[in-house]
């Protein structure tokens, strides 16, 4: 599996699996083994998944060394501040059945952000978490934070799709040293991605399916990118991505398919920043 150096010199999995909506205990526990056995070495959830417990039995019972593995969870938006951080991080290591995960985020940029990072900061220290970043924070938020603490974040893990493609985000973020980390790489299925005529056409030149064409794109951008799928036979697919190269032509075709922006919701919107203040999920 090609790796992806971070900024403190962790190596991440550039493909990892993603496990959000997969809420059903049996089918999230069985999917992380699945996923396991098909490759994967980086598994990603959040305590807003709902799965952490789930995640982790699929970790035990995958027969592979905790070493080989790299785990990502993040900090829901009611546990930000630095207490919240130190209770509810405890709470998502024992539902995982871990002594430390590789990666911890923050998994929105609201409530006391600073708080919550000097917990992180601390908890990188003692060697409880390998490396720590940010999710859905906008590139300023990413190095306003960066300025004012010790630890710039390894990771900013973001919106990338081929209608979001986030290109001048992507290309600041490098250049402050945080490693983009694209979540709903397909869009969850939006806009008919799947039968899109462009993606469509470039995967029949390699005999690839829109999915793997997408996975590629991203991953010769050297974005981490989390593909997910509850079918060990997509599974399987997802990571058959390493024996082809895309051509200037394909990627400039992926270029116009670009809208612009976010293909769920605006992380700026007063609305939906007043709902997740609400959303409070005792995690």
């Amino acid at each position: 599996m090609q790796t992806v150096t971070l900024n403190n010199g962790i190596k991440i999995p550039i493909l990892g699996f993603g496990t959000y909506q997969i809420t059903d205990p049996k089918e999230a526990e069985q999917a992380v083994i699945d996923a396991i056995k098909a490759g994967y070495r980086h598994i990603d959830t959040a305590q807003s998944y709902m799965n952490e417990e789930a995640v982790g039995r699929g970790i035990a019972a995958s027969g592979v060394r905790r070493e080989e593995l790299f785990i990502t969870t993040k900090i829901w938006v009611e546990n930000v501040s630095y207490d919240g951080v130190k209770a509810s991080f405890q709470r998502s290591l024992d539902r995982l059945g871990l002594e430390y995960v590789d990666l911890l985020l923050l998994h929105q940029p609201y409530n006391d952000v600073y708080g919550a990072w000097r917990a992180m900061e601390e908890l990188q220290e003692v060697g409880k978490i390998r490396a720590i970043g940010v999710s859905n924070f906008a590139v300023d938020r990413a190095v306003d934070l960066a300025e004012f603490n010790k630890v710039i974040p390894q990771v900013d893990q973001i919106e990338i799709n081929p209608f979001n493609q986030q290109t001048k985000n992507i290309e600041a973020l490098k250049a402050e040293g945080i490693t983009p980390e694209a979540w709903a790489p397909f869009a969850e299925g939006k806009n008919g991605i799947f039968t899109n005529e462009i993606l469509s056409n470039i995967g029949k030149k390699y005999n690839k399916s829109v999915a793997q064409v997408i996975v590629r794109w991203l991953i010769e951008q050297e974005v981490i990118v989390l593909a997910k799928s509850v079918k060990p036979e997509r599974m399987a697919e997802n990571l058959a991505v390493f024996d082809f190269d895309l051509s200037a032509e394909d990627k400039a075709a992926i270029a116009t398919l670009n809208e612009g922006e976010s293909q769920f919701f605006s992380h700026a919107d007063p609305e939906m920043i007043r709902w997740m203040a609400s959303r409070k999920m005792n995690v």
